[in-house]
């Protein structure tokens, strides 16, 4: 665009100057270089713009047949004109140009607000978590349809209500004033129909120009409360079979022993008939029959369990306890480990149990490290616990229930190689130079699934 405009003005230019020429003696077209001028400014620099005016002053002086008498006052004026005009001229296009760039950026920061402002709307609203916002007074400004399912399903919209009637907990935070809050909580909540539930929420204030709000997201942890209360009393009633079999067996030990003496005692001639000893022979005898009750035992969860899942959740639960102990915990996990076949909440259970015996274990040492790795070797998968403790006096006692440790009575072990055989796995003790090694035997669920047949 702007070669065709200059060429114009160039050609004005001349054209005048040709026209002022041929004309008569003491008349004057001059006043014309201000089209060519003001069609040109626009698209030239200001010393371009004034060198233009000056050449059309100087044109017009020299083709206009007037008196050279006062050619130098005419000169100067019509210079000063020119310049003028063309300098004004150059301004308004420039900030009409900044005027219209201007705004042509504000249209796109609209435009990419509205996008935004779309996309806030689109996740709030198809958030599964319930997202609402409050003002100073705890009225409900905002609430998405997650929030109204959570809180009042198929009850009146949340907007204008308090939310204080549905989460009483955050009545600190809506009194607080300019106090700014950035924290998570679990409380009650209650529903419109008086319904209460495990809420977890997280929330924050801010500041706008009506004055304090409050944003929170809101989930309802009632039936993940649930299902970990129940899975903790299945396997709590499992350990507590598992102890009460161990307690039996050491009963049934101690009765097999007293009866034997009992028996011999009996060939005593001066017993004969005593009722102390044949009362001490019932009550042998009914320890005996309490011992040998045989408990059922309780069925395990079992199904595929990803093994790499399940330490990163061992990572999740350790670590920050052998840090702040200043313990280190190498993890070596092989690529591409198959799913194991086990009852997931029981595997994990025996690891902790190792995991914390090594950070017993190791506790005085000079080098603590934790070593876990996971590798599959034949038809299993062995998961190894390896620490730089002082290692096992007497290997041959592990395994035995009561069995009197440093800092606990000896029934981890049991319990945990009991679960690990539940699922048809083995926890054994590894015997080496340094330090203790225990691992775990898991079956892959190929090698399960080939078990069952068809």
């Amino acid at each position: 665009m702007r070669a065709p405009f200059l060429a114009a003005a160039g050609a004005l230019v001349a054209a005048i100057a040709v026209l002022d020429w041929s004309t008569e003696p003491y008349f004057s077209i001059g006043f014309l270089y201000l089209f060519p001028i003001m069609l040109a400014a626009g698209y030239l620099r200001r010393w371009q713009t004034t060198a233009l005016a000056l050449v059309c002053a100087v044109l017009q002086e020299g083709f206009s047949n007037l008196p050279p008498s006062d050619s130098l006052p005419r000169l100067l004026l019509s210079s000063a004109g020119f310049v003028g005009t063309g300098l004004l001229i150059a301004e308004l296009l420039r900030n009409r140009r900044r005027t219209q760039q201007h705004l042509e950026e504000m249209e796109q920061q609209v435009r990419l607000r509205e996008q935004a402002e779309q996309q806030v709307r689109i996740l709030v609203e198809s958030s599964p978590a319930a997202i609402v916002t409050s003002d100073g007074a705890g009225r409900i400004v905002l609430a998405n349809a997650a929030a109204q399912q959570l809180f009042a399903p198929g009850g009146p919209p949340l907007g204008g209500q308090s939310i204080l009637g549905y989460l009483p907990a955050l009545s600190p935070a809506v009194a607080a004033g300019g106090r700014a809050y950035r924290t998570s909580l679990q409380c009650k909540g209650t529903r419109a129909d008086g319904e209460v539930f495990l809420a977890a929420v997280w929330f924050s204030t801010y500041e706008t120009a009506a004055g304090s709000c409050l944003a929170a997201i809101v989930v309802d942890l009632s039936e993940d409360l649930r299902s970990r209360e129940e899975l903790s009393l299945d396997h709590l009633l499992q350990n507590a079979r598992i102890l009460m079999s161990a307690v039996s067996h050491e009963i049934r030990n101690l009765c097999g022993a007293a009866l034997a003496v009992h028996r011999n005692l009996q060939r005593v001639e001066s017993l004969r008939g005593n009722q102390d000893f044949e009362a001490l022979g019932t009550v042998i005898a009914g320890l005996e029959r309490i011992s040998a009750m045989e408990l059922k035992p309780v069925e395990a969860d079992l199904g595929a369990v990803d093994l790499a899942a399940l330490v990163d959740e061992l990572r999740v639960l350790i670590e920050p306890a052998f840090r702040e102990a200043g313990m280190r915990v190498e993890w070596r996990l092989a690529a591409d480990l198959p799913l194991v076949w086990a009852d997931r909440y029981g595997l994990l259970h025996a690891c902790l149990n190792l995991a914390r015996n090594s950070q017993r274990a190791m506790e005085g040492c000079a080098e603590r490290v934790l070593t876990v790795s996971a590798t599959q070797a034949g038809g299993s998968v062995q998961v190894c616990f390896c620490d730089t403790g002082p290692g096992v006096a007497s290997p041959e006692s592990l395994f035995r229930p009561f069995q009197p440790t440093p800092g606990g009575t000896g029934l981890g072990l049991y319990v945990s190689r009991t679960i690990v055989r539940g699922f048809g796995g083995e926890l054994a003790y590894q015997p080496r130079p340094r330090g203790c090694c225990f691992t775990l035997t898991l079956a892959p669920m190929r090698a399960e699934e080939d078990a069952k047949g068809p």
